[in-house]
């Protein structure tokens, strides 16, 4: 009897489940048929009894389109102002998503789950957006119709004609904590479009005359009603698994169709897809692998019949188990199956157990039997277990366990033999139930029977009085043998199930190893090539078959991707394009080399996988399957590298887009101002008779203006100068000097502020560019010059430090803005982003290459209890020793 006891591994895996989601926002979506049934209007009624309980509620993005009663429920909650975003030379509102994370409210509202960013946004859809304010812990309310979902996709679009481009994958939608349905019978709806409820205007009349039409509606009520039924459903089996519930809740018809090896398997399939169909209920093939060996014949008729099945839109699945019967029903019970479906079979001898239905409908308790008249009198029968064959590799086996029992029988007998001199003979028979244990384990369950007999036989021969001799003087031996040969042919049984158990376990572990390892090994992939060379690694490997993976180019060709593996260009292209499999093993194309899969991914088609192999190694549904679900993470793979490329060009073109946009900002101001400046002071000394005291401050002005022009033209080239690379010209040299100097250049810029210096006199010589050391501390004295009040002080220092001198232009003003005193060095980094202060945010960045290139570093700190102060180091090297 099955046990209700709860998996150890099942609690562990709840827990970890239930903390994930306690750290993770609650997502909720207003799920309906189409537009107009009132989703929007529905989520913000809910926020407003959210509101009335004390939750904080902040408005996202809420698209009313037009609609009064939807704008009337918007009083009273708070809105978050729309981020503008250009393109194409439009300024557009788009949702504020760092607004949002920065708000932190308990409640969030986005509207229109399935929109598409305007390019250049972080993520490319609203649903990315929201899987980032889940995961920093914010609750969210959206909406979503049933067109939207990924895959109902293509159903709607030959229902109605129209196909729609924003799409949601299914797994955030069955990820959400609710899902709550807002339906409109199709009539109502209808009534409110005419009554402009739903679109103004024109747009009324379009949608009338093409979406909303009364069997368009209906339709999308069915697939919507349809998927929220899958939803709950599925709900309702996560709660009986969790809570080991193993009586069956027939909430909902579900049929399971237990398929064999016979002939009769497509008439069963054809009857169940005819029954579930009329039932309206979904449906799941099975087949129960039980101990023994399946001909090629068999395995090929076991994949048709499972192909067959999921063609007629069933689930499918391969189980083992030794037990035909019990199996069926735990899978059975796992699945919450109101109903089987089998084969009708008969017992053709009274030693032969009941047949499979009979059995099934002896021990289902909670679910109804159904059988299928599947076969003839003329044809064998099938109760769903593979039998044994007789094929060569199998007949092999049996002789080597023959051989083994007769061996084994032999050496037990010499051992007991030799022991039996010492030990009674009750105690000394148990040696010959080890060598059948032994044999069965090793062989199966033919040589396990055959070392039974030998067993009895070589125990009454060789030991039981009179010896060498079949007569039994005693007749309690008889008894003895009896027991024996029962006992030892019911080991042999246990013991080959066992096996056999134990093989499948190792199959299903080889085959959920292998799947970890290629997951593995694809999430630490970063380019295509490497995914390419893991996944045919891989491949490779498990499947032993030759592999490759052909990706589309830039005309939507499929190519081959480092792979050697010949491939039939026109079939992968028919695959990658139609998304269905082809070639060997298909039914398309079948006499081809190579079997051809699909890399499908949530958003489109990555790809084609070619298998060739030596062996009929995909005969075996589990194979197929488990190959299906490597070119699911395959595909998985190459869309995330694909989406990490977009997004790194995005960023690319983003921060080309801030340079530009900062480069044309310091030429339109900084360099306009001053040349402005010096037009107008021309003017002024052309158009008018002025006396020489005004002349002489004209020109100096025009001076200044013209210095002030030079150095920003000097930083610029300088900058340009810079990036192509840094020639230093290098000798040795007293700094004192060069901060002279400096200090004689800046004297203009200077004239308002005290100047300190304090460098010692016994400062070491140092090995360093002259000219770009000045123009680093230039720099440096006139960005202190700009940035304190007049009046203030501006230190220069020097200090040796070790292997190190240090240089330091101090101020005592204002200090550098929070958070400043690291990117303040980047290029057009400004203290302020909109200033009055000249300057393009140059300086800093040309002193930080300069030091960078002669070995040292420069750093901004804060001093106390104010002012700013920027140090840079210098290496100190052996000085060379002067003649004499």
């Amino acid at each position: 009897m099955p046990t209700t006891r709860p998996d150890p591994d099942q609690l562990l895996e709840t827990l970890r489940r239930d903390e994930e989601a306690a750290a993770r926002g609650r997502l909720k979506i207003f799920f309906g048929a189409c537009a107009g049934v009132g989703k929007t209007w529905a989520m913000l009624a809910a926020a407003q009894a959210s509101v009335e309980e004390g939750v904080d509620v902040l408005v996202g993005v809420v698209e009313t389109h037009g609609r009064a009663e939807t704008a009337a429920q918007l009083a009273g909650l708070r809105q978050l102002p729309p981020s503008t975003v250009e393109y194409r030379g439009r300024q557009l509102a788009e949702f504020d998503l760092d607004a949002a994370l920065a708000a932190r409210r308990g409640l969030l509202l986005v509207d229109e789950y399935a929109h598409a960013n305007v390019p250049g946004s972080r993520h490319a859809k609203r649903w990315q957006d929201i899987e980032e304010l889940l995961a920093a812990g914010i609750d969210v309310y959206t909406t979503l119709n049933v067109q939207h979902l990924e895959s109902l996709n293509d159903i709607v679009g030959q229902i109605t004609g129209i196909v729609v481009r924003e799409t949601v994958p299914d797994r955030v939608f069955d990820a959400a904590a609710e899902v709550t349905l807002v339906d409109l019978p199709p009539d109502e709806l209808l009534a409110r479009l005419q009554d402009g409820k739903v679109y103004l205007g024109p747009q009324a009349e379009r949608a009338a005359q093409h979406f909303f039409r009364k069997g368009n509606l209906l339709a999308l009520r069915e697939l919507a009603l349809r998927r929220v039924a899958d939803r709950v459903d599925a709900q309702m089996r996560a709660y009986r698994a969790d809570q080991a519930i193993a009586q069956v809740w027939q909430a909902r018809e579900r049929l399971l169709v237990c398929v064999g090896s016979g002939e009769g398997s497509d008439r069963l399939l054809r009857s169940a897809a005819r029954l579930a169909a009329s039932l309206h209920a979904d449906w799941l093939a099975v087949h129960v692998e039980t101990a023994g060996r399946a001909s090629p014949q068999q395995l090929e008729q076991v994949r048709r019949a499972l192909a067959l099945a999921q063609e007629l839109g069933a689930e499918t699945a391969m189980l083992a188990g030794s037990d035909v019967v019990a199996t069926l029903l735990a899978y059975a019970h796992s699945r919450n199956v109101s109903k089987l479906v089998v084969g009708k079979t008969r017992r053709r001898a009274w030693w032969q157990p009941a047949a499979l239905s009979e059995r099934l409908a002896e021990q289902a308790r909670d679910g109804d039997v159904y059988v299928v008249a599947t076969t003839t009198d003329e044809e064998p029968e099938d109760d769903g277990r593979l039998r044994y064959y007789a094929d060569a590799e199998a007949t092999a086996r049996n002789r080597r366990g023959v051989v083994a029992a007769v061996l084994a029988c032999v050496a037990t007998t010499a051992l007991a033999a030799a022991l039996s001199q010492v030990f009674d003979l009750a105690n000394v028979v148990m040696l010959y139930l080890l060598a059948v244990v032994f044999v069965a384990i090793r062989y199966g369950r033919l040589p396990g029977a055959v070392a039974s007999v030998l067993a009895v036989a070589c125990f009454d021969f060789f030991l039981v009085p009179p010896t060498l001799s079949f007569t039994v003087s005693d007749t309690q031996y008889l008894l003895t043998f009896a027991v024996m040969l029962v006992v030892a042919l019911v080991i042999g049984q246990l013991a080959a199930r066992l096996r056999f158990e134990a093989q499948a376990a190792t199959q299903r572990e080889r085959r959920t190893r292998a799947l970890f390892e290629l997951t593995r090994e694809l999430g630490a992939a970063l380019t295509t090539e490497q995914i390419v060379e893991i996944a045919t690694r891989n491949l490779e490997a498990v499947f032993a078959a030759r592999a490759g993976l052909l990706l589309p180019d830039s005309d939507e060709r499929v190519r081959a991707a480092g792979s050697t593996l010949p491939v039939d260009a026109g079939v992968a292209q028919w695959v990658y394009q139609r998304g269905e499999p082809a070639g060997r093993g298909t039914r398309t194309l079948p006499a081809s080399d190579a079997l051809y899969l699909p890399l499908k991914a949530p958003m489109r088609t990555r790809g084609v996988l070619a298998l060739a192999a030596d062996a009929p190694v995909l005969a075996q549904p589990e194979q197929r399957r488990l190959l299906d679900t490597f070119a699911a993470q395959i595909a998985l793979a190459i869309e995330r590298v694909h989406y990490v490329e977009v997004a790194q060009d995005a960023i690319v073109a983003m921060e080309g887009e801030r340079l530009r946009n900062s480069v044309l900002a310091s030429v339109s101001h900084d360099l306009r101002t001053p040349l402005t400046s010096l037009t107008g002071l021309a003017s002024l000394l052309v158009e008018r008779e002025l006396p020489p005291e005004r002349q002489r401050e004209i020109a100096s002005s025009i001076r200044d203006e013209s210095e002030r022009l030079g150095r920003l033209v000097t930083n610029l080239l300088e900058m340009a100068r810079l990036e192509a690379g840094v020639r230093l010209s290098l000798e040795w040299q007293p700094v004192d000097e060069v901060i002279g100097a400096a200090l004689r250049l800046s004297a203009s810029v200077l004239a308002r502020h005290a100047v300190v210096t304090d460098v010692p006199a016994d400062l070491p010589i140092l090995q360093f560019d002259a000219v770009l050391i000045e123009r680093v501390l230039v720099n440096l004295l006139e960005n202190a010059a700009k940035y304190t009040p007049p009046g203030s002080t501006v230190t220069v220092s020097a200090r040796a430090q070790g292997a190190w001198l240090a240089v330091t232009v101090a101020d005592d003003g204002p200090g550098l803005p929070a958070g400043m005193t690291s990117r303040v060095f980047d290029k057009f980094a400004r203290g302020e982003a909109e200033s009055a202060t000249p300057g393009v945010g140059l300086g800093l960045a040309i002193c930080r290459a300069i030091v960078s290139a002669h070995g040292g570093r420069i750093e901004a700190l804060n001093r106390a209890p104010h002012g700013a102060a920027f140090v840079f180091t210098l290496p100190v090297k052996p000085a060379p020793s002067l003649p004499e």
